[in-house]
């Protein structure tokens, strides 16, 4: 949109301690339609989880698959932090149509919550941008990465 700027993008600072490797396991493969905070929600499927720990949580998150917009693995969460300091309907980690170092080896992925963003809808209601379903919502606050002014 011509005229209009972006926003500067607020970070939280970065913390080592939000780095993790995280356990891959397989799930039953189940389409699901992931709601979107407006519009037609897109087509994916569950085919993994990471396991990991948060500051001495223990936490699992699943790993989708979209079907539909670029395709690619996708790992939307949200946390304590949403609605307050963080958009309300959570960040992304993970989103390999856009690129993703996955990292990690021997069936381990790195998660660095530091580089957590908000999808393009947290800044325009001209966008439509999938939501966390029920599965990722984490019951700890992840201050880390992208956060509100």
């Amino acid at each position: 949109m011509a005229g209009t700027e972006m926003p500067a993008l607020e970070f939280y600072p970065y913390d080592p301690e939000a780095r993790t490797f995280a356990t891959v396991r397989p799930v039953p493969t189940s389409s699901l339609q992931i709601a979107h905070n407006t519009g037609a929600p897109t087509a994916a499927h569950a085919f993994g989880a990471v396991d990991f720990a948060y500051r001495g949580t223990r936490c699992s998150l699943t790993l989708y698959w979209l079907d539909d917009y670029a395709g690619g693995v996708f790992l939307p969460f949200r946390d304590r932090t949403n609605g307050q300091a963080t958009y309300a309907g959570g960040r992304y980690l993970l989103d390999t149509a856009k690129g993703a170092d996955l990292g990690g080896d021997h069936g381990e992925v790195i998660l660095d919550f530091n580089f957590s963003y908000h999808p393009s809808c947290a800044y325009a209601d001209v966008w439509s941008c999938p939501l966390a379903p029920r599965d990722n919502h984490l019951p700890v606050a992840i201050e880390a990465g992208e956060r509100l002014r």
